[in-house]
């Protein structure tokens, strides 16, 4: 609504059909990371805004997040969400060994 394009402008713009990008829209359906690159071009929107609310999609945008780099931050954001304080701590532990110890 923002952009002043419809439903059937996105599907002009993406390929994907209209019946689908409403059924995304209200939540009947979780499109691919490939859907979603579609709808964010469509959008002239960078992908990882789609990601983030709006503080964190400002700096998602001041640091030019590669495909690579939000394709990996969105799996472990779908991954962590089951994990409790203790594991997500951990993981965070390991995260950060990691970090310190790779080879650059």
């Amino acid at each position: 609504m923002q952009k002043g394009l419809s439903q059937g402008d996105i599907e002009k713009r993406t390929g994907l059909l209209r019946c689908y990008l409403s059924r995304v829209e209200n939540g009947h359906t979780v499109p691919s990371l490939d859907t979603l690159a579609k709808i964010a071009g469509a959008l002239e929107l960078p992908l990882a805004q789609l990601f983030a609310e709006d503080n964190l999609g400002r700096q998602f945008q001041s640091q030019k997040l590669s495909d690579d780099e939000l394709r990996f931050l969105t799996q472990i954001r779908r991954y962590s969400t089951n994990l409790n304080d203790s594991d997500r701590k951990l993981l965070l532990a390991m995260v950060k060994k990691f970090a310190t110890t790779a080879v650059r």
